[in-house]
């Protein structure tokens, strides 16, 4: 019986109880008409089923007809469980059996199943499925190894357990011997191991597994090898895999020792991998060895502050300023460095025009630059608070510009006199670029209009 006609059954048993435990229809009076009697001898004469006698206070036994098909649907789907059951035991004997044509035959089946079906994945787990699709990556042939791959990868889709048996059972050795031969992997299966990678680091106790293992190493050149091109999925698979182990401290070593992040820094501007380029190097930058990392890297200050300006990206924004924040509370060094890079105005229009987020971090990155630079300051005025602190200005008139100050910044506070020397140095900054873009001579000093401007500017226009 097809579901449409049992569930129409079911139906027509209940109208029929609720029919039969309605009062019976009055007599006909006096005003009964010829249309109404006609009717009623034309309807046939129903036969009542006899009642059983049951402990249901007197109530028909539809009741009972109706319990008795669901219990047959019931019993129906069971059949159809164990059915499918031993279908699956049937496709695990075809797994261990001598024939690599079966074997690989019933991989692509194992693929085909659990690629949407959660339970598929945890029962032929549970029946011993993995141990034999890992044994599979021991075969020469790229069909079978494709096979197990994409098997082995979709029974973790979703599945912690699974994604800890495949470890367990030995598959990241496997996979790496495959890379490791002399003769190198297709590019079909060099792509299903990456994925196989993504797939198995998503779950935390793999991180350390695999990334001690020679993986990095593996995911680096493979990212290398697929630079510049947009629209492949191996690409962002390895990324997305280094970032899961980028995660776990203790791969932090292994990542510098693969020079990845020099060529993390120098891919920044494709959009199109940007922004998980900047996730990675947010995990980098918690520890010392990440710090030092990015520091060293060619240009990766002006690079770093040039993403701040990157108005249409706002998540790059609020990456790149986590990872100048971060490093900026860590060295002197690299705050001197962000300081040549520009950073100063950068900072000043993100708290501006950034998001919350990105605004925040802007703060804080200033807040820091702010106190270095008084204490620089102080230094060297010998904390003397009464000295004159003023900007140092282009051309010869920038002494007797300081001394016109004196009397001015005299009475200020050693962090206004620094803030105000931050603000003064970043419209310096920005002035030498309006130089360099209108091709004015190198000489060029600014009027006496623009030294008014820069003298006036106080930190009350600072986010903070």
């Amino acid at each position: 019986m097809s579901c449409g006609s049992s569930s129409r059954h079911r139906q027509q048993l209940m109208q029929e109880m609720i029919d039969d435990v309605r009062p019976p229809p009055p007599p006909p009076t006096s005003t009964t008409t010829i249309r109404s009697v006609l009717k009623q001898s034309n309807e046939p004469i129903k036969t009542k089923r006899p009642v059983k006698n049951s402990i249901n206070n007197g109530k028909p036994d539809k009741l009972a007809d109706l319990l008795n098909l669901e219990e047959a649907e019931s019993d129906a789907e069971t059949t159809k469980k164990v059915q499918a059951l031993e279908g699956l035991k049937r496709l695990v004997k075809e797994l261990q059996m001598e024939k690599e044509e079966n074997k690989r035959a019933a991989a692509s089946r194992v693929r085909l199943l659990t690629k949407d079906d959660p339970e598929s994945r945890v029962t032929l787990a549970m029946l011993g499925t993995i141990p034999p699709l890992v044994a599979m990556l021991d075969f020469e042939d790229s069909n079978s190894q494709i096979a197990a791959l994409y098997a082995l990868l979709n029974l973790g889709i979703g599945n912690d357990q699974n994604k800890a048996a495949i470890v367990k059972a030995g598959a990241v050795h496997k996979m790496l011997k495959l890379i490791e031969s002399l003769n190198e992997p297709s590019q079909a299966v060099s792509d299903a191991i990456v994925a196989n990678f993504l797939g198995l680091s998503a779950l935390d106790s793999n991180k350390p597994i695999i990334g001690s293992s020679g993986a990095i190493p593996f995911l680096v050149k493979t990212l290398k090898i697929l630079d510049k091109q947009s629209g492949c999925q191996a690409r962002h698979d390895a990324l997305r895999a280094l970032y899961n182990l980028s995660i776990s401290p203790s791969n932090i070593p292994f990542i510098m020792e693969s020079d990845l992040i020099p060529f993390l820094v120098n891919a920044l501007g494709d959009m199109d991998v940007s922004e998980r380029i900047l996730s990675i190097l947010s995990n980098v930058v918690s520890t010392p060895e990440g710090r030092k990392g990015i520091s060293i890297a060619p240009e990766a200050f002006p690079i770093l502050v040039d993403v701040l300006n990157w108005t249409d990206s706002p998540r790059c924004q609020e990456k790149a300023s986590y990872i100048l924040m971060v490093m900026a509370h860590k060295a002197y060094r690299d705050r001197q460095a962000m300081i040549e890079a520009g950073i100063v105005s950068s900072l000043l229009e993100l708290t501006l025009l950034g998001s919350m987020l990105a605004q925040k971090r802007a703060s804080r990155i200033l807040e820091v630059l702010r106190v270095d630079k008084g204490k620089q300051v102080s230094g060297n005025l010998g904390g003397n608070t009464s000295a004159a602190v003023s900007a140092p200005i282009y051309g010869s008139s920038a002494n007797q510009y300081g001394k016109d100050c004196l009397v001015e910044e005299g009475m200020m506070s050693e962090e206004k006199k620094a803030v105000k020397l931050l603000v003064q140095q970043s419209l310096q900054n920005n002035m030498k670029r309006i130089v360099n873009r209108a091709n004015l001579p190198q000489d060029f000093v600014p009027s006496e209009h623009l030294k008014s401007l820069t003298a006036s500017s106080t930190s009350k226009s600072l986010p903070f």
